[in-house]
């Protein structure tokens, strides 16, 4: 008994020690990962989705290796339990909680830093990689502030007329929204090529852009297609290591990567293109921990905003879920439905699309819809894979439950447990400081 006393005193005093040690590690780089609406379920489907059948074991995901808490997501209290984006974010980045649609101001809408500025002021690169439009409400909220998540053009404006320290916020921006920065009454690509930038507007232009120089890559109208229909099949990955690149340098980086659309997917209750932007993520985080095993000095810190949907695994009192029928998919269900409004035989294009035969119930649900309207369609493809996967959703809007908190490297031991979302913002300060 003493022995055993003795040996977890030692243990007790080694974590100690090494918490004290790791504490004063601050990071040279911060990745900071934003899983839009990826709620707890979304990883958990997402391990069976990757799950291979041929074993006897569920094998654990990348989310899996580098979970180390939970965090809460409410906003401002004057504004309720539910969180949108812009709020969500907002809390990430600058520590104070705020009302639904601010970006970057406190509930009183006074500006406040964020921690992607406080980077740049201390000399730090900065850059975002999202899939949604570059000036969507979580990229937003790390490099302008604005009263509105939905004053996109202003939002846009102020990436180029607002400056931290005198420079621009942003080295690299890696997303979508073509028509927000070329507009009739202002051409902001032209603006920012005039002032150095780099332009690329296809992601293979990424392999041929000069390392280290500012960057400014548009690769769609608003958000970039889907993962299940983007000619490149890891375009997280693509953004994320030319951003990489891009940002390298002796002053250190902070970057802010989004996997935007796991949101949209779960507010479209759509399963097949909400395993595909998970499995984006994935491969971008996979990619992440090997580069943070080779760059010690970074800090990789990802969380969601909130959770998308009400995803539950297994419907209808059925105790099961069956991932396989998500895995043929030859297009994103709007891809399918944006197909079905002008097909000839709509049976035989949906077989094909969605990968497996359709009973002639699953057939007349999409003969029945009489629209020329994406949406119908849309709802009819994704409530026939809900149904093959056993597959509910509660809601096509937020809700209000915790999500998950995952780090690696210098400094990712202070993200354990439970935080609060305006913790994170807090405690990424704090190490960007320098403060134990």
């Amino acid at each position: 008994m003493k022995q055993l006393a003795t040996r977890l005193a030692a243990l007790a005093a080694l974590v100690v020690s090494t918490h004290s040690a790791l504490a004063s590690n601050s990071p040279k780089n911060i990745i900071m990962i934003v899983g839009d609406g990826m709620g707890p379920a979304y990883t958990t489907a997402y391990r069976m989705y990757a799950d291979n059948p041929n074993t006897p074991e569920v094998e654990l995901t990348v989310f899996d290796r580098l979970l180390v808490g939970m965090a809460s997501t409410h906003p401002d209290m004057d504004t309720g339990y539910v969180t949108d984006s812009a709020a969500g974010a907002t809390a990430l980045a600058t520590g104070f909680k705020t009302y639904n649609g601010a970006i970057a101001v406190d509930a009183d809408k006074n500006p406040v830093q964020t921690v992607l500025e406080l980077a740049k002021t201390q000399g730090r690169k900065t850059g975002i990689a999202v899939t949604s439009q570059i000036n969507h409400a979580t990229p937003a909220s790390f490099g302008a502030h604005n009263e509105s998540r939905h004053n996109y053009d202003q939002i846009a404006d102020s990436y180029f007329d607002e400056k931290t320290n005198g420079v621009f916020t942003f080295d690299v921006m890696l997303g979508g929204g073509w028509k927000y920065f070329i507009r009739e009454d202002r051409n902001l690509v032209e603006q920012f090529k005039a002032a150095g930038y780099q332009y690329v507007d296809q992601l293979t232009q990424l392999n041929n852009v000069t390392a280290g120089k500012p960057l400014l890559g548009l690769f769609a109208d608003s958000g970039l297609p889907w993962a299940l229909d983007s000619d490149d099949q890891m375009r997280l990955p693509t953004l994320t290591k030319a951003a990489v690149r891009q940002l390298e340098n002796d002053q250190g980086y902070f970057l802010l990567i989004e996997a935007s659309q796991i949101d949209w997917a779960g507010h479209s209750n759509d399963i097949g293109s909400a395993m595909a932007e998970m499995h984006d993520l994935a491969l971008t985080l996979e990619w992440l921990e090997q580069y943070v095993v080779k760059n010690p000095d970074t800090l990789l810190v990802l969380t969601a905003d909130h959770s998308t949907g009400g995803l539950s695994i297994g419907a209808n009192g059925n105790y099961n879920w069956f991932p396989e029928w998500l895995k043929n998919l030859k297009a994103s269900p709007a891809q399918i439905a944006t197909q079905l409004i002008t097909a000839k035989d709509r049976a035989v294009l949906a077989t094909d699309l969605l990968g497996f035969e359709l009973t002639n119930e699953e057939i007349a649900s999409i003969n029945g819809v009489k629209s020329d309207k994406l949406r119908p369609f849309h709802k009819a493809i994704s409530k026939i894979l809900d149904n093959r996967s056993k597959t509910g959703w509660t809601t096509s809007g937020h809700t209000g439950v915790d999500v998950q908190v995952f780090a690696k490297g210098a400094g990712s031991e202070r993200f354990i447990g439970h935080l609060d979302n305006t913790q994170i913002a807090e405690t990424i300060f704090e190490l960007l400081k320098g403060k134990k």
